[in-house]
């Protein structure tokens, strides 16, 4: 699975934990997601729904794994995704491409790190 790999079953509820608190988190980058409210939005229901898919037992957890895999795909940068995995904080790749804001959007989204 390009970049991200993959979530494994046994770690399903942290990330799911992790990942709502982060979606949540006004300071975060995951509560304006990439595209404005309406995205965010859309992004915080998804992910609200797999939790409850997963905690009332309608799915089996490699199912919701694979699922959760895919949302942090299609809404996670990969410098988002690094930083919830536990990696070292990634290095701006440029000083024009990162500002400030970035910056202390990813240093808040490392509180909620999964790894």
């Amino acid at each position: 699975m390009a970049v991200y790999g993959g979530i494994q079953a046994h770690e399903l509820e942290r990330w799911l934990n992790a990942l709502t608190n982060a979606a949540y988190d006004r300071r975060c980058p995951l509560s304006k997601v990439h595209g404005g409210n309406a995205r965010a939005r859309t992004a915080r229901q998804d992910l609200l729904h797999l939790a409850q898919v997963f905690r009332s037992g309608e799915r089996i957890r490699d199912d919701v794994a694979a699922s959760l895999s895919r949302w942090c795909q299609h809404y996670l940068t990969e410098a988002e995704w690094y930083v919830l995995v536990g990696s070292r904080k990634p290095v701006a790749q440029s000083k024009a491409s990162s500002s400030a804001a970035d910056d202390d959007a990813l240093d808040v989204l490392y509180q909620h790190r999964v790894g």
